[in-house]
């Protein structure tokens, strides 16, 4: 019997997954006890990537769980880690399993950076290494045949896995190796031999011959599939791998039926129908016969053809002395029914039995994206909660200074600073005065030009990137067949022109708080000063003391009171939103279970309504008691200005208090807007800077695929042919027509004999006897004998090649292929086998002569024929390449 069929593993380049990874983990994940496990983790599955790929793996079941743990932890890591060309960048190389290089070195290998592209040669060699596993299992044990037909299985289930994926998991055409046809057929094949280790194990369990007969005939079916895949593959028979695959495949399917048949003639025989018995017999017979003959190197059917042999010797000479029962045509035998008791093993996450997730603490990165967009909608409501609550506090301020309250009530004296100015003053003192806002605006410019710089140079990178990209497209044309860098770039232009747009307003907010600070920078300094300064620069006016006692006054202070009330409620108010958590992740993961995806926009404004509904209504209540409550006392300022007495001084003094109140509040408000401007830019600057650094990490995986993609293109050109191919003239080659195929039925049309280069070498026809010659006859005279009937003249006797028939034009001679006329079937045979050698003659060795050079004296004359056989006279020199 035929050995089984593996396939051999495909070789990958090293990769280092540490360093990408560990920048994804400390950018996207806080320093603490998880960032630290993280990183652990990532160098976990470096060196499983590198006990899975990076050594040669013996062909045992602890090998293939390597191999399996490392695609399930691919499968686990792959939603949690944002592997992408223009995100997180890795790039994968492997090399053509079935391509063994060429005469310039080098072998078809493709470089993708897609981690689909790494699971799908990463389960290639799953199916591969299953494949030997099964092959090197001893079939004559139980236990060998259960284990054989479980990894053939496994095989199958693996390519058929990556025939309906391949192409969705790459952006590109694959190599031949993983391509859907070529695993189509490989999964064929393991199928067919999964299903012949259920006959040998039927067989040894002497079961039915109804139900091996079943098994052998679904044999044979699959592997008259797997043949028919081969063959009508027209990519398929470029492989040397399945050169040598096809008549294995051809013969394993004639054996397969013959074996059907075998078992069928023993139950017809059960049933007393000898004469299909022995149609049976006849036709198993010669589909062994036709492996015999075809495929003698590859199996050996000789135990099958005794066996058989056997059977149908006694069942004719059962026959013609007993029942003499009519032997039908086998066109009109009932047909074998089949039995198919395997199918391709599917592949189910996870896959080994040991697995264990390295990352199981993080989360998808479906769940971080919707996480992300979650922390963006809270956001969005409480800036916008906080930003209400800070405008109503302004304008409620704004409004009480342009009424100079509450100034107004505490300087009833007409000569002292009032308290809420000189309050007012300390405040503005204690935060740095002048100095302290000046020193802000000065960094400003430089927070920002640090910021357009990595912005600039982060661009940059992917314009130099992408420049050269489009030179080496414009050379190599059509050749050049990655992803265009102008195509891949979009989103981080996108992100970059964000950037940039986000500047350019800041600056402009930057300019709105110069502004306003020149405008109050004269009152703000005079807060600076001391107590009796401030006194001396606020004009003084005459006494209203009057007014201390006086009903508005109280009403006044009371409304006042109200509003500071309602301020500090703010305050408060704010804190509380602030402090708000929830751990919205726990329902994203739940979701991304149940549903397969996530809803973010729903789950996230039914949560945040939930979480922030009540405050918003807080808010809203704190506005409207502010409005009712400055109404109240901007009606009763009225009241107080018509009873206050009122003068040029009194007006003046008035007037300078308003400027002094809205300068302190301007102050704190250009102040906050300063500290805020410079937390925006220095936040900003880790953003840039995290942008800067995915952008070297696309460019500088960008380039490695560069690199690798040049040596490929050279080593491509290299193996070019430097010419075009041209037509050998009929005399250089040999003739060599195709042999005659017969037709088995009922299955596919074996592989021709000389598509294999069989290792047998084909025997020569029959020549005559080689003459006696001696060197000294050698040197003699060529002249014929007088008894040898006459002949066309023979070549002139010279070790050089042959020349052509008088008259015949002149031509090169070809490389030495020897051809035989009438023995056609036959490759030329190359000049290192030549079975004619003339040395086994003994003939002396001859100088070489060049075409044209006359011939030794005495040669017998042309147009006469001295020789029966019209090749050499037997006094001469053999020529070196026989005649036709």
């Amino acid at each position: 019997m035929a050995t089984f069929i593996s396939v051999p593993l495909k070789k990958s380049s090293e990769v280092d997954l540490v360093k990408p990874l560990s920048k994804f983990v400390t950018a996207t994940y806080p320093a603490g006890d998880d960032q630290s496990e993280y990183i652990r983790a990532v160098e976990e599955l470096n060196k499983l990537r590198k006990s899975a790929l990076g050594r040669p793996l013996d062909k045992h079941e602890s090998s293939l769980e390597i191999l399996l743990r490392y695609y399930d932890q691919l499968c686990a890591v792959e939603p949690k880690f944002p592997f992408s060309e223009n995100q997180l960048c890795l790039t994968f190389t492997w090399k053509d399993a079935f391509d063994k290089g060429s005469l310039f070195g080098g072998s078809v290998k493709l470089a993708l950076a897609s981690l689909g592209y790494e699971k799908t040669c990463v389960l290639f060699n799953v199916g591969a290494l299953a494949s030997q596993i099964a092959s090197e299992q001893n079939l004559d044990s139980d236990e060998g045949l259960k284990a054989a037909a479980k990894f053939y299985q496994l095989a199958s289930g693996a390519f058929a896995h990556i025939k309906d994926t391949v192409l969705s998991a790459l952006n590109r055409e694959p190599t031949m190796d993983i391509s859907p046809d070529t695993v189509g057929t490989l999964s064929q094949i393991m199928l067919a031999q999964a299903q012949e280790v259920f006959f040998l194990k039927a067989t040894s369990d002497k079961m039915k011959d109804a139900i091996i007969a079943k098994l052998a005939n679904q044999a044979a079916d699959f592997y008259g599939d797997a043949f028919k895949q081969c063959q009508y593959k027209e990519n398929l028979p470029k492989y040397f791998y399945f050169q040598e695959v096809l008549p294995v495949l051809a013969a394993k399917h004639c054996i397969m039926q013959a074996n059907a048949e075998y078992h069928q003639s023993t139950l017809t025989k059960q049933q007393k129908k000898f004469g299909e018995e022995i149609a049976r017999l006849q036709h198993a017979t010669d589909l062994v016969k036709t492996v015999a003959s075809r495929y003698d190197e590859y199996v050996n059917v000789k135990d099958l053809s005794d066996k058989i042999s056997r059977a149908l010797t006694a069942a004719k000479k059962d026959n013609d002395f007993i029942y003499h029962d009519r032997v039908p045509e086998v066109k009109d035998l009932d047909h074998i029914g089949k039995a198919a008791l395997v199918k391709a093993t599917a592949i189910q996450v996870p896959i080994s039995q040991k697995f264990t997730d390295l990352f199981e603490k993080m989360v998808p990165m479906a769940v971080q994206q919707s996480m992300s967009m979650y922390n963006q909608r809270k956001s969005e409501i409480i800036n916008r909660l906080i930003g209400t609550m800070r405008e109503a506090t302004n304008l409620c301020n704004g409004v009480l200074a342009s009424l100079n309250l509450p100034a107004a009530l505490e300087d009833l004296s007409g000569d002292s600073v009032p308290a809420s100015i000189l309050e007012k003053s300390r405040a503005i003192i204690q935060q740095g005065g002048l100095q302290n806002i000046e020193q802000l605006i000065k960094d400003l410019p430089e927070l920002l030009q640090r910021n357009r710089e990595i912005l600039d140079e982060s661009l940059k990178m992917l314009d130099d990137e992408e420049t050269t990209d489009n030179e080496l497209r414009t050379k190599f044309s059509q050749r050049w067949s990655r992803t265009p860098s102008g195509d891949l770039y979009k989103p981080l232009r996108a992100e970059g022109t964000n950037f940039r747009n986000i500047l350019d307003k800041a600056v402009q907010a930057d300019q709105v708080v110069r502004e306003r600070y020149n405008t109050h920078c004269e009152m703000i300094a005079l807060l600076c000063k001391s107590e009796s300064e401030l006194s001396a620069a606020i004009p003084s006016a005459n006494p209203a003391k009057t007014l201390q006692g006086s009903e508005v006054v109280g009403v006044l202070r009371a409304q006042l009171a109200q509003l500071e009330e309602v301020k500090k409620e703010r305050e408060q108010l704010e804190s509380d939103i602030k402090s708000v958590q929830f751990d919205m992740s726990t329902k994203f993961l739940t979701a991304l279970a149940q549903d397969g995806a996530i809803n973010e926009e729903a789950l996230s404004v039914s949560e945040l309504h939930n979480l922030y509904g009540d405050y918003t209504q807080k808010v809203q209540q704190s506005l409207k008691t502010q409005e009712d409550v400055l109404g109240n006392v901007q009606t009763s300022h009225q009241e107080f200005s018509t009873l206050k007495q009122s003068n040029a001084e009194a007006n003046d003094r008035e007037e300078v208090m308003k400027k002094l109140a809205s300068a302190h509040d301007s102050y704190v408000e250009i102040t906050n807007n300063l500290r805020e401007g410079t937390k925006f830019y220095n936040d900003l600057t880790e953003i840039l800077l995290k942008f800067q650094n995915k952008c070297s990490d696309i460019v500088f995986a960008r380039k490695t695929e560069r690199d690798e993609l040049l040596k490929e293109l050279q080593q491509s050109i290299a193996r070019e042919p430097s010419a075009p191919s041209f037509t050998v003239p009929a005399y250089q080659s040999g003739s060599s027509t195709p042999a005659p195929t017969p037709a088995t039925p009922a299955g596919p049309t074996p592989a021709p004999r000389t598509v294999f280069q069989p290792q047998t070498k084909p025997q020569p026809p029959a020549r005559p006897p080689p003459p006696s010659i001696t060197p000294q006859a050698a040197s003699a005279s060529s002249a014929p004998p007088a008894n040898m009937p006459s002949s066309p003249a023979p070549p002139q006797a010279s070790s050089g090649p042959p020349m052509g028939p008088p008259g015949a034009p002149s031509q090169a001679q070809g490389p030495p292929y020897p051809t035989y006329q009438g023995y056609p079937g036959y490759y030329q045979m190359p000049m290192a086998y030549n079975p004619y050698n003339y040395g086994q003659y003994s003939m002396p060795y001859m100088p070489y002569q060049t075409p044209g050079q006359a011939g030794y004296p005495g040669a017998p004359q042309p147009q006469q024929h001295p020789y029966p056989y019209g090749q050499q006279p037997p006094q001469q020199q053999q020529p070196y390449y026989p005649q036709q």
